[in-house]
């Protein structure tokens, strides 16, 4: 009986010491692993603002590998076109998750997020940051806590439009709006915010012609039309408009803002034209370095919108990583309202902050990321608690030029 006992000691024990090797093994194989983040961004459909998204990301990259990358490794960086469809986007992600990436920076559309985040990432645990994706929606998203973001919900987007559009001297308006999440989003939110006549329209991806959603949004007398939707789109449909003497005024949400359509149309006719956007701080202590470094990098500052937004997630998941000391989903996902937020050291978007945020985690402190585009403050939502939106305008010479940023908090 006592030899039994004996034996059964020792097989217990051999046991323990075999589980413990095997753990010793997962956490020296994760540690020997790569870090892999995916960009997943509307390549097909918007090719130049992917692109200067990209040289965000990419600057993040090197920013992150300059500082001695996470666990002891260079970060890789994958993209991946999501487009800005449910469909493309689920399948795209789901090549990326069996190519054994370990977060992603993206989708950039609220629809293609939505899809994303409830049919792939949030059963998968891929912790997933937008820097673009809007829809209020997403909030209440069925994400099982994976999803964050960098920009703030159109909740504060869409008050800031409406106040806009009534300082122009307008009290009736049509409103033309994309019929998915971020357009069902902003307009609804800009139509809670408004006091004056409205007659919203949707529309959908590839009309041939507006007219009739046109003549619609200008049948209760509007003086001007407020643009929701995205930017080729936004293109037909204020060309169409002018060309049929339906509108002359135009007002536009974020998904508007960009060079082509005041090249296009002539900043003749849209100079002096309003829209609203997310936008960094205008105080980000980090601006001056980041600029100067992707300066360095590409030659140019970035004209399209969430650039730094996309910079400011790829260095969060990075850093989240580094905290947890592991690859695993989870647990980069539970450091991440550690490092976006108080307490800790506080270390800029910058290659130098980067670095020092790298190295402090490495020694087990904590830090306080403060982002190029914003502080990372983030609720249980995975929301920012505090962000700013861009009043901006076409001018007359064609470009695009900031006239006021609006704190929300």
């Amino acid at each position: 009986m006592a030899v039994g006992r004996l034996r059964l000691a020792c097989w217990v024990t051999i046991c323990a010491m075999f589980a413990a090797l095997l753990v010793a093994g997962c956490d020296r194989a994760n540690w020997s692993e790569p870090m892999k983040i995916a960009l997943m961004l509307d390549y097909s459909g918007a090719p130049d603002v992917s692109a200067d998204r990209q040289r965000g990301f990419e600057l993040a990259i090197k920013h992150i590998n300059d500082g001695g990358g996470v666990l002891g490794h260079p970060v890789e960086g994958v993209t991946r076109d999501a487009t800005r469809t449910p469909g493309p986007a689920i399948e795209a992600a789901q090549r990326l998750i069996a190519e054994g990436i370990h977060a992603i920076v993206g989708p950039n559309s609220s629809a293609a997020s939505l899809a994303v985040i409830e049919n792939v990432t949030g059963t998968a645990a891929i912790p997933t940051i937008s820097p673009s994706a809007t829809s209020p929606r997403l909030t209440e998203a069925a994400d099982s806590d994976f999803f964050f973001r960098t920009t703030l919900a159109d909740t504060a987007q869409g008050p800031v439009l409406a106040r806009v559009t009534r300082d122009r001297g307008f009290d009736n308006v049509g409103l033309i709006y994309h019929d998915d999440p971020y357009g069902r989003g902003l307009a609804g939110s800009f139509a809670e915010a408004w006091d004056g006549g409205l007659e919203a329209v949707a529309v959908v991806d590839d009309q041939p012609s507006y007219l009739h959603e046109l003549r619609r949004s200008a049948s209760a007398g509007a003086q001007a039309l407020v643009v929701i939707t995205f930017g080729s789109q936004a293109l037909a449909i204020v060309r169409e408009a002018l060309d049929e003497g339906i509108f002359t005024q135009f007002l536009f949400g974020d998904a508007a803002k960009r060079p082509r359509l005041v090249e296009e149309i002539g900043g003749d006719v849209l100079g002096g034209m309003y829209g609203t956007a997310g936008a960094p701080s205008p105080d980000s202590a980090a601006a001056p370095a980041w600029e100067a470094s992707y300066l360095a990098e590409y030659g140019e500052l970035p004209v399209m919108t969430y650039v730094r937004e996309t910079y400011d997630a790829t260095v969060a998941l990075a850093l989240a990583a580094q905290a947890a000391g592991s690859l695993d989903g989870a647990a980069i996902r539970d450091r991440l309202r550690d490092v976006g937020g108080p307490p800790g050291q506080v270390v800029l978007g910058t290659a130098a902050g980067v670095a020092e945020g790298l190295l402090l985690l490495a020694d087990g402190r904590e830090v306080d990321y403060e982002g190029v585009a914003s502080s990372l403050d983030w609720d249980s939502h995975g929301d920012l608690q505090r962000g700013h939106i861009e009043v901006w305008r076409f001018t007359p010479d064609g470009r695009i030029e900031t006239v006021e940023t609006v704190l929300f908090e």
